[in-house]
């Protein structure tokens, strides 16, 4: 295989540290395993002296598979994630097994029963955990004082008391999560020199894949196991750092050179992967981030077919476009499997989904999309239906008598079926409240004779259930907005069923298929739907980039410099999934909200109006 002369450079170094940055489509899977072999046969290094970290399983797997392959046999290197390697160091320390490391539903179900006693109102248990999972475990890997964190999704005083009671179990149940092994590794060589010195005689060259990717505590450990030769090679490339919000630091690969002052800098600037018109295109977009190591990324390939940037008048007409052009390049003998469809957030993905299935195009989704219709949101609206459709089931009643707040007490709705005249009976005394439920019934009433669209609508508007959604959103630190767009989806979701009948068969087909997805891995040609953060790493002939508007790339929540840079990174790292054709969609209107064209295409537009 010929090598470009910094890919040689970069195979045969030999001693100390070495920074690689190594820019999409660049042959840095090529160059780690290169580099491996050279240090076994040129330099005499003892194949079990030598250690791969990778970020995933997946990564490390195809990394050793590669080398194997390149050598003909296996040979001893270590391969493995950061948390592999780290609790094998521990299992050594301290006698664990995999016993000892907890299991996702007992992490589930103690975080579940530390929210049940506290007093946080939640509509959706599952969402609570999730979002206070990601909280407990941002503190452990960014080393945040608990006393001095403000959770962003419920009270202080009862975050503290979730997260005490969640370690309390860890510990009294010998436990540890993925957070604690980086934790545990990091204070066990800061006690325990004897230790790590075993460990820094054991590997003495380190090889670290994505290094962007990096967390602070990850790097502690590398740093004080690479010592005192400090043979570290890392390879990576800051301008596809995505993960900062699982803590990973760019800047500690920007301060590289800071920490190794001898370090060695090799560019790997050629992509072997895309046509130039994309190379270029997406340079016009990452070159606006100020905080980055200066590259100019090129190729020697063809130049391809310019950067498609459509607009389009609403979400319906880019969908229609992207099934029309996928349909066209199917009937022209193009693979399903050649194209890639990539989106900011799963939330915006779902409309398209059922696109695909209307239209029956084989796609599998790499992350598992939430369905829309198992929302809180859904659950209350399709329960008001069923209730102005005639059913009266004690459950359905007590779930949305209070949504908006109507003073229904549940003591007074005991029989397994409601009765709007017994509940009368009940508050007579209290000519409001009669009043109230009355007003009840006749919204119900009035609902079973309209469209399910009108019917939702008739829900929010008259009956005031937009109203409760955004006292919901206030009271639990929720962004009214993100609980608007999904009532919008699952209103526009209803437009083509005049009976709930026959919307609710829809429904349940979708639920069924969506699940079905999970298992068509067997699959062979089908379009791969993906988060932009789950596209890193992947490469397809065409890609569709969604939904280019601002308020989704980049994302509502992105604020500060930092943010928007992180969002610009996300957005190149998408450009460059793909290898001779990139679509980018911006329509113009979603739901009947108007919506602007993404910064980041206002970026490539306006450098190539320049260069005309």
């Amino acid at each position: 295989m010929k090598f470009s002369n910094e890919q040689l450079k970069a195979i045969e170094f030999n001693k100390g540290a070495c920074l690689v940055l190594a820019g999409p489509g660049s042959g840095k899977t090529t160059v780690l395993t290169g580099r491996v072999k050279y240090l076994i046969d040129n330099c005499h290094v003892k194949p079990s002296e030598i250690l791969v970290i990778t970020f995933t399983k997946a990564a490390a797997t195809e990394m050793k598979n590669r080398f194997t392959a390149l050598c003909g046999r296996k040979l001893p290197v270590t391969f493995g994630t950061f948390h592999a390697v780290y609790f094998s160091i521990l299992k050594y320390a301290y006698n664990y097994t995999v016993d000892n490391i907890i299991k996702d539903e007992v992490r589930e179900q103690i975080i579940k029963d530390a929210v049940e006693r506290s007093n946080i109102e939640t509509e959706d248990i599952n969402e609570t955990i999730n979002l206070i999972t990601g909280e407990i475990s941002r503190i452990k890997t960014e080393g945040i004082d608990i006393d001095a964190y403000y959770s962003t999704n419920c009270p202080q005083e009862e975050f503290k008391s979730i997260f005490r009671r969640y370690e309390s179990e860890l510990k009294r149940k010998r436990l540890i999560d993925f957070d604690d092994m980086l934790l545990y590794c990091r204070e066990l060589f800061l006690q325990r020199k004897d230790i790590l010195l075993k460990w820094q005689q054991r590997y003495k060259y380190i090889l670290i894949d994505e290094f962007q990717d990096i967390n602070k505590v990850q790097y502690d450990v590398i740093r004080m196991l690479a010592e005192p030769e400090k043979n570290i090679f890392i390879v990576g490339d800051d301008d596809q750092s995505i993960y900062g919000f699982r803590g990973s630091r760019p800047e500690i690969m920007l301060n590289f050179e800071k920490d190794y002052p001898e370090a060695e800098k090799i560019i790997l600037d050629i992509n072997y992967r895309s046509t130039s018109n994309i190379v270029d295109a997406s340079g016009y977009v990452i070159r606006n981030n100020k905080v980055r190591f200066d590259k100019n990324i090129h190729t020697d390939n063809e130049k391809g077919d310019k950067v498609d940037i459509i607009e389009t008048n609403n979400i319906n007409e880019e969908y229609d476009r992207i099934v029309k052009i996928i349909r066209s390049f199917v009937d022209a003998g193009k693979q399903y499997a050649d194209f890639a469809v990539l989106f900011r957030t799963n939330v915006t993905a779902a409309p398209l989904v059922r696109k695909f299935m209307e239209n029956n195009i084989p796609f599998v989704l790499r992350d598992g999309i939430p369905n829309i219709f198992e929302h809180w949101i859904a659950k209350d609206i399709l329960t008001y239906m069923t209730l102005a459709e005639g059913g009266r089931k004690r459950a359905d009643f007590i779930r949305i008598m209070n949504k908006p707040l109507r003073y229904i007490g549940r003591d007074y709705v005991t029989d397994s079926e409601v009765s709007f005249d017994e509940l009368e009976k009940y508050y007579e005394e209290k000519p409001w409240m009669v009043n109230r439920i009355r007003k009840m019934e006749r919204e119900l009433n009035a609902m079973s004779d309209m469209t399910c669209y009108a019917m939702i609508n008739y829900l929010r508007k008259g009956v005031g259930y937009d109203d409760y959604v955004k006292e919901y959103a206030k009271n639990h630190s929720i962004e009214p907005q993100e609980l608007s767009d999904i009532l919008d989806e699952i209103m526009e979701s209803s437009k083509d069923f005049i009976k709930f009948d026959d919307w609710r068969e829809y429904i349940e087909k979708y639920t069924e298929e969506l699940k079905e997805n999970h298992t068509k891995r067997d699959l062979k040609d089908y379009v791969t739907m993906t988060t932009m953060h789950s596209s890193k790493g992947l490469e397809y002939d065409t890609v569709f980039i969604i939904d280019a508007n601002e308020g989704i790339t980049p994302h509502k929540k992105a604020v500060f410099d930092a943010d928007i840079e992180e969002e610009r990174r996300m957005f190149y790292v998408a450009m460059t999934r793909a290898k001779k054709k990139l679509y980018i969609f911006c329509p113009k209107e979603r739901y009947n909200k108007s919506l602007e064209t993404s910064r980041f295409v206002n970026e490539i537009m306006n450098k190539e109006k320049a260069e005309e």
